[in-house]
């Protein structure tokens, strides 16, 4: 399975986000610290820039990313925020959400090693697109990890979004209804994807 082993702190450095809003709330870098800002990028680089950024938040490469705008564009509405949506539905994404891990690479370490069930069934496919209805819980076996225990006790890490619920005692959520634009927390201008991609 191919996965990314770039630095996450660097990382965000250069494209322009906090670690906070990926999970990572003590990572940072001190490198290079009182470097020249760059000159100025061409409309292709922020573009790309922009692909880049999506593709490091959700943890997700090329052929896959490619795969989301491709269905994307196939779907009613306007196919950027389709894309996001579509991507926001993904399992490891929910799961990191619920606040059933820290971090989406976590949340997709998860999902790898077959500690969630999608309403009953083990599922260890990080990229599975839930629905509306589906409830995604904490196998009765991995309840004992210190992990899960801490959510238990002490809640989830993180607000809860409008289209989940989260059930703290029974470490289990619920897909109310489809992510909307405005669930989305980080700053994307997909509409710059968009335009790469139309090239």
């Amino acid at each position: 399975m191919a996965r990314s082993m770039q630095p996450v702190a660097k990382r965000c450095k250069a494209l322009g986000i906090s670690p906070a809003e990926l999970g990572y709330a003590k990572k940072t870098t001190i490198r290079n610290p009182k470097a020249q800002s760059r000159r100025k990028q061409s409309e292709y680089g922020i573009q790309l820039q922009e692909k880049q950024k999506v593709k490091f938040v959700y943890g997700v490469l090329e052929r896959q990313f490619r795969k989301y705008y491709d269905m994307a564009t196939n779907m009613r509405g306007v196919t950027g925020e389709n894309m996001l949506c579509l991507l926001e539905r993904r399992l490891d994404n929910v799961v990191y959400r619920l606040g059933l891990a820290k971090s989406r690479p976590m949340a997709r370490q998860i999902v790898n090693h077959g500690h969630i069930l999608v309403d009953g069934h083990k599922v260890d496919i990080p990229s599975f697109l839930v629905k509306p209805g589906m409830t995604i819980s904490v196998r009765e076996k991995s309840r004992d990890i210190e992990f899960f225990k801490e959510v238990r006790e002490m809640g989830s890490p993180r607000p809860a979004v409008a289209w989940l619920e989260f059930d703290q005692e029974n470490l289990s959520g619920k897909v109310v209804t489809m992510p909307k634009r405005e669930d989305i927390d980080v700053q994307i201008e997909e509409h710059l994807i968009v335009e790469f991609y139309s090239r």
